[in-house]
């Protein structure tokens, strides 16, 4: 099931006021099933606040734009640090910084920048920030709160180099419609680059309408076009991009979205078995010891599932371009059980790929490959290294040091007897990707090398 947040939107602009109910309520149609409403002043901040208290799935923000800033005082402040407290807001903004209008002399929007940072420190809520042609003074700024407040950069149209230092203090990357434009060039490629646990997506309705709808009011529904358009970028699907910016504003907002640990979990036109999450190595990459996401989904079993459960979690296979055992932990640690499910799915006329670490044969102290034959189509095995000492030291084996060679000897095994072999390596600095490319094509197999943080 697809659903998608708009994580920024200004419901409250006079353009809304004829049809401002049933705006909302085509967003929900379409599948637009959470928004945040963006406190800029008092007035607006308590309309935020009205509108969540009317819909559960609309949440607020709180904040002085930085084009008002000249007209903060300590009475506004007041206000807005009792508005800030209402369970309904989840953030401070947006605030900023807006250097390409000046609206308000710089020096009071750096002053209040800097309150309303302090301000969400002190209630340990994030901030959405704005930032016009003031780069390098609000990158000055969130720096000195680093470690005390963290958020999102709102319509994202900084460089590579920024959005680098806004994701090392611990700041999402919100892409909007201008994504979408002909002559968005350097914005595409830098979409590309966006690491996907720090990725949102926003409309900024009524503003900056996505390309099918530029020049005309943007509304919430419209977040689907520029999920679309980030998905083609990305190699994705627009469900992909849907969930994946969700659980990002779960997780930075506090919200509430379906997170129940997946069995099964589509990303592209495949569909992925998490059926432990129990692993023989302890590769210090590893995404499990970070998170318990991967592209959206929540891979954190609680328990291990059943034969049946697994198949039951499937549905109809024959929906997806191949099935692949891989989850948070190695698949051949529960062999009978992958085996069994494989048969079915090969009954189903589907394809079937195994991605695993090359363990199997130490894990049942028996060569398993041939037990895989008619089950499995395709297998990738990770590598993760050139040598043994390099191995030791980045995947830590439980088995110690003759797993090295026994992966290698895995691969030959898959190799002789299996339609369809690769190996992966995960981009680390300890790692040579040439080494390693020799090394697959000397074992006779396919190559893939992995971006490092880039799972999925």
């Amino acid at each position: 099931m697809s659903f998608f947040i708009d994580s920024h939107v200004h419901l409250d602009d006079p353009k809304y006021t004829s049809d401002r109910e049933a705006v909302i309520h085509r967003a929900f149609d379409t599948g637009v099933n959470w928004l945040i409403q963006i406190g800029t002043d008092i007035p607006s901040d308590e309309f935020a606040i009205q509108l969540a208290e009317q819909y559960p799935t609309i949440y607020a923000t709180v904040s002085i734009h930085p084009h008002d800033a000249n007209a903060f005082d300590e009475s506004s402040y007041i206000k807005l640090r009792t508005l800030a407290q209402h369970p309904k807001v989840v953030a401070i903004g947006e605030t900023g910084l807006d250097y390409h209008y000046d609206f308000s002399p710089r020096e009071i929007q750096r002053t209040v920048f800097r309150r309303l940072m302090e301000l969400a420190a002190e209630l340990n809520k994030p901030v959405v920030i704005h930032s016009r042609a003031a780069n390098r003074d609000t990158l000055h700024i969130l720096t000195e709160y680093q470690g005390k407040v963290t958020g999102v950069m709102h319509c994202f149209s900084g460089d590579e180099l920024m959005m680098k230092e806004c994701i090392q203090l611990g700041y999402y990357i919100s892409i909007a419609g201008p994504v979408t434009y002909p002559n968005s060039a350097r914005l595409q490629e830098l979409v590309k680059k966006i690491p996907i646990p720090r990725l949102s997506i926003e409309t900024d309705s009524p503003y900056l309408a996505p390309q099918s709808y530029r020049g005309k009011r943007n509304e919430p529904a419209y977040v689907i076009d520029i999920a679309k358009k980030i998905a083609e970028l990305r190699g994705l699907t627009a469900s992909d991009i849907g969930r994946i910016a969700a659980i990002n504003a779960k997780l930075l907002f506090g919200i509430s979205v379906p997170d129940e640990p997946k069995i099964a979990y589509p990303i592209r036109n495949s569909l992925y078995l998490n059926i432990t999450n129990r692993c023989t190595n302890q590769c210090y990459f590893c995404v499990r010891f970070y998170t318990d996401y991967v592209m959206g989904h929540n891979l954190r079993l609680k328990i291990e599932p059943t034969t049946e459960e697994i198949i039951a979690a499937i549905g109809d296979p024959k929906q997806y371009e191949e099935v692949v055992f891989c989850g948070y932990g190695e698949p051949t640690l529960r062999l009978d059980v992958m085996k069994t499910v494989a048969r079915w799915l090969k009954e189903q006329g589907v394809k079937v790929r195994l991605d695993t670490n090359g363990h199997g044969n130490l894990i049942h102290q028996r060569n398993i490959v041939p037990e895989l034959v008619g089950l499995i189509d395709s297998v990738s095995i990770s590598l993760d290294a050139e040598n043994q000492e390099q191995y030791m030291k980045i995947c830590k084996p439980q088995f110690g040091e003759p797993t090295f060679q026994a992966v290698i000897d895995f691969i030959k095994e898959c190799k002789k007897l299996l339609p369809e072999v690769s190996v992966t390596v995960v981009g680390v600095p300890e790692v040579s990707e040439i080494n390693c490319r020799k090394l697959a094509d000397t074992l006779g197999v396919k190559f893939r090398f992995r971006v490092y943080n880039e799972v999925g």
